[in-house]
């Protein structure tokens, strides 16, 4: 297919698609002509994974790029290829290791982890996530609201059945590149999509407790 059209079925403005090409963010295509070139469908697949990245993700080009070496690498098997797409999204701040609070955190969310017997929240492997929450933690703990282990493991046990929910329908797409996309934009796109149902849960069990009607 000519640029145009890879425009039209994937949604990407031309000019967009010119820039990622420039970026190496696309492959280019095979050359036609000095002026044209043609496109196949592991372009729209591309397209697909750069536009989760850059506009849903707001990942920095640079990250993006080697994010994508990473996702095409074939060495990787298919969880460090999501690891490399889900990782190179913005996260929170990191920990403030000279507040009192962060080993507090750190303590409460290291007992949660090896009840649950996790791998991936630890000091030895810190991942994102684990620096999202242990600040999240310690700002409960600065505040004084209940986040010991016996607190957060209720929300633990909640996270890893919606990790089954969230994998299963990444695993129904086909290729690397496509479960990369879709874990890139379920991550981010069904956030507040679970935020939203949350709220309206707590409000109805709100009326169920304290309504009068």
């Amino acid at each position: 297919m000519r640029l145009a059209e890879l425009s039209e079925r994937s949604g990407v403005p031309a000019t967009t698609i010119k820039y990622y090409l420039r970026e190496k963010l696309l492959p280019q295509g095979r050359r036609l002509s000095a002026t044209q070139a043609d496109y196949g469908e592991e372009h729209l697949r591309r397209l697909k994974l750069v536009r989760a990245l850059i506009q849903v993700g707001q990942v920095p080009i640079a990250q993006a790029r080697k994010a994508l070496a990473a996702i095409e690498d074939e060495s990787l098997d298919q969880h460090m290829r999501l690891g490399a797409a889900t990782f190179a999204l913005p996260h929170g701040p990191d920990p403030d290791e000279n507040d009192p609070a962060t080993a507090v955190a750190r303590r409460e969310v290291k007992k949660v982890i090896a009840e649950l017997g996790w791998r991936y929240g630890t000091e030895d492997c810190p991942t994102p996530a684990y620096q999202m929450l242990v600040t999240a933690v310690s700002a409960l703990t600065r505040l004084g609201y209940p986040c010991s282990a016996e607190h957060l493991k209720p929300y633990a046990r909640l996270a890893a059945q919606q990790a089954v929910q969230d994998l299963d329908l990444v695993e129904s797409y086909d290729s690397p590149i496509e479960r990369a996309a879709a874990a890139v934009a379920l991550t981010i796109l069904y956030e507040p999509v679970l935020m939203s149902l949350r709220r309206l849960a707590e409000t109805e069990e709100s009326l169920h407790r304290f309504g009068s009607a």
